[in-house]
């Protein structure tokens, strides 16, 4: 099938910057949408960012100017470049992909999720 793998979390300072990156491989076809969620302890998981095919792209309310999402469809990864990041933006995040297979099905795809954590 599909396996998206995440790196690039970690533990940071308030107002430092993370890279993370999403690499996915296995029975793709095309990838349509891929994004970024997360997940803060006793909260909803809720969209990040996410960039369709063509590189347009949406951000939360609360991360625009200070996050940016790219792709490399070249490589079939997604990354989020998070800058003057804040002790609320602590969460798992998750990658996300909605992926078309060589069996030409479309379905979702998460990755395993990965820490970042801001200290203030």
């Amino acid at each position: 099938q599909v396996q998206l793998v995440e790196s690039g979390g970690g533990l940071v300072q308030a107002g430092g910057s993370l890279r993370l990156s999403c690499a996915a491989s296995g029975s793709i076809f095309r990838i349509n949408v891929m994004g970024w969620y997360r997940q803060a302890p006793g909260k909803q998981r809720e969209l990040v960012a996410r960039i369709s095919s063509g590189s347009s792209t949406n951000y939360a309310d609360s991360v625009k100017g200070r996050f940016t999402i790219s792709r490399d469809n070249a490589k079939n990864t997604v990354y989020l470049q998070m800058n003057s990041l804040k002790p609320e933006d602590t969460a798992v995040y998750y990658c996300h992909a909605e992926v078309t297979t060589t069996r030409l099905s479309t379905q979702n795809y998460w990755g395993q999720g990965t820490q970042v954590t801001v200290s203030s």
